[in-house]
């Protein structure tokens, strides 16, 4: 199994997990769509595919992901796969944060990819097919210090999915939370301090972790697998995941309530 022929729609493709992601589907043949705000790195990323469509536009902007969503259909024909993976972490103390910071993390790690995914995912219910998959982090079921907005975005964006993926699964679609650990990034580097100011060090964690290559590829075969929750970690990273992961009997548990005509029956109590 592989994505050949699948139209991929990756935002935050310009570098680090998304444009490794990127370029691993490229190899395997699959339709790129590629997203971010650096058009020049996202057309270098793009280089080899047979077939990409570059939709550069600022996650944050709701008429811009209108916008790129109605661009997007119109080229594939309908979206096979989306990574939202556009995303900025924090390394403050939650005692110096500035508010404006969680605003923007949140906006941008949590409010982003829901809106992408809510403009996408009417296509995808209409045609029966498709799959969603959430960049989320470790950071995303375990709360890690000096991260307290963006383990608030990252939870919530895995609540989303899997809320998400138990109204749709029974229609076809499919939905993926990934927590990726400590991958070789600029996600430190970026990360925004207590002021809102990218910190423009990195971690030893991140200078050490996982190549990007190699995470993506586990990340692709995962998804193939239709597995739900897939950790990329190693060592305590690694642990802390999966102490936290959700077993498949429960999540199978609540997508039998929507086959089963739980929203059919909400409507009903409230007429």
């Amino acid at each position: 199994m592989s994505f050949k022929g699948q139209a991929v729609w990756i935002t935050g493709a310009s570098s680090g997990i998304g444009a490794a992601m990127a370029r691993a589907l490229i190899k395997d043949g699959a339709r790129m769509i590629l997203s971010g705000r650096n058009v020049d790195a996202l057309q270098s990323v793009a280089e080899g595919a047979a077939e990409a469509l570059i939709v550069p536009f600022e996650t944050t902007d709701r008429a811009a992901i209108a916008r790129a969503v109605g661009v997007v259909l119109d080229w594939s024909g309908g979206v096979d796969l989306l990574v939202n993976n556009a995303g900025i972490s924090q390394r403050s103390l939650a005692v110096d944060t500035d508010m404006a910071v969680y605003d923007r993390i949140i906006d941008v790690d949590l409010l982003a990819p829901i809106a992408l995914t809510q403009a996408v995912l009417p296509s995808m219910v209409a045609r029966g097919s498709g799959r969603i998959a959430m960049i989320s982090s470790v950071a995303g079921k375990v709360g890690v210090p000096m991260r307290t907005a963006y383990c608030a975005a990252k939870f919530g964006i895995a609540g989303y999915a899997d809320a998400l993926r138990a109204e749709v699964a029974h229609l076809g679609l499919k939905v993926h939370n990934i927590y990726p650990g400590s991958i070789r990034t600029d996600v430190s580097r970026n990360a925004l301090t207590s002021d809102g100011t990218s910190r423009g060090v990195s971690d030893k964690a991140i200078d050490n972790g996982i190549d990007p290559d190699l995470a993506v590829r586990e990340m692709i075969e995962a998804m193939l697998a239709d597995q739900r929750e897939i950790v990329i970690a190693v060592g305590g990273e690694k642990e802390m995941g999966e102490l936290r992961r959700t077993p498949d009997a429960l999540l199978d548990q609540i997508g039998a309530f929507m086959a089963a005509g739980y929203a059919e029956r909400m409507k009903a109590e409230a007429e």
